[in-house]
């Protein structure tokens, strides 16, 4: 596990602190099935500020990748979001922009130039028949039609550079690229009209340890350069104390702790946290025996009607197995454990 380094120089300045970007409150998104609906997310809320790396992770079917492309209104039927809201808040200033009761033609004029996502797999995100460079241009002369060819052409090579590739392999196909690459392509690509918020689906997942290090200094790079936020979803918790400011950690579809990245390394509140930081093995410490979470995650379908996590617990007592914790303030961060609420505290 990553050391938590003290004051990044890249971390948003408190003067960015108080500027919120997206407001999601309640959100909450179900598949149809034929037995009922599934809800993959419930109830999720936060805020992102300006500037900010915003991680997610959990488990596989925690609803991280739910949770973006809710975020985002990628999602497809059978996904439905029922209850809640993101709100956006220009650059501009004025009201706040609803993101879940937008227009599809109005939520595409948002697209590329106020949000944008990078997905998980480069070559199913990037045209296979279509030389790079001409990717970036059709983005770029879609959001300004008064951009000429060759100076979309122009400002592609310069994107490319900008993530470490060659200005002359705009000129390459996808296959013709390495998958280190690749995606940090679809990373330019994403930045190509200057958005606020760009969100990341694993985008590391697919490459080495080494070319994972140098795409997440280029996103740090980047983030400071050109000053937009990110919400990084991952299924690795060390990636994420190295690279975001806060942390929201997903189970069975809801956030169950969100804080500061150095206070989930050094003090995580709930047992779930605690649990995937304790099953990455620390650079300087004494030798130890790592413990992981036993159990599996619950069937969606088949939530038990207490705390989600509480089947897997060590630390479960009766309350837990009947009653769901909600996610409440606990200091700067938050926390939804009834270990952590004030009579359970002090008992």
């Amino acid at each position: 596990m990553t050391m938590i380094q003290e004051g990044r120089p890249d971390a948003p300045s408190d003067a960015a602190g108080s500027d919120v970007l997206l407001e999601v409150r309640g959100l909450t998104v179900e598949y149809a099935g034929a037995t009922g609906a599934v809800r993959a997310c419930a109830d999720v809320t936060f805020d992102l500020q300006r500037g900010e790396i915003l991680g997610v992770v959990g488990e596989s079917g925690s609803g991280k990748s739910t949770l973006i492309t809710a975020l985002t209104r990628l999602q497809r039927p059978p996904a439905v979001t029922t209850a809640g809201s993101v709100v956006y808040h220009p650059r501009e200033g004025g009201a706040g922009i609803d993101l879940v009761q937008l227009s599809p033609r109005r939520l595409r004029g948002l697209r590329w130039t106020r949000l944008s996502i990078v997905l998980q797999s480069a070559m199913d995100a990037l045209n296979p028949v279509t030389r790079v460079g001409e990717q970036f241009v059709d983005v770029l002369r879609t959001h300004d039609r008064s951009m000429s060819r060759a100076a979309a052409w122009e400002e592609a090579r310069r994107l490319l550079g900008l993530v470490g590739i060659s200005a002359d392999r705009a000129r390459s196909f996808p296959h013709e690229l390495s998958g280190g690459m690749r995606q940090r392509a679809t990373i330019a690509l994403a930045l190509a009209c200057r958005p606020e918020l760009v969100v990341m689906d694993e985008p590391t997942t697919a490459v080495d340890v080494v070319m994972q290090r140098q795409i997440l200094a280029q996103v740090l790079r980047l983030r400071r350069e050109l000053g937009f936020a990110v919400v990084f979803v991952t299924h690795d918790l060390s990636l994420l104390l190295e690279l975001a400011d806060r942390i929201a950690v997903m189970y069975a579809g809801r956030i169950v702790e969100l804080a500061a990245s150095r206070e989930i390394y050094r003090s995580p509140l709930h047992p779930y946290t605690q649990g995937l930081r304790d099953s990455f093995p620390p650079l300087h410490a004494p030798i130890q025996r790592l413990e992981g979470i036993p159990g599996t995650p619950p069937d969606l379908r088949l939530l038990p009607a207490g705390c989600p996590f509480a089947p897997r617990c060590p630390h479960a007592f009766d309350r837990c197995r009947s009653e769901l914790p909600q996610l409440t303030p606990h200091g700067e961060r938050s926390v939804a454990c009834h270990l952590r609420e004030p009579e359970e505290v002090g008992s």
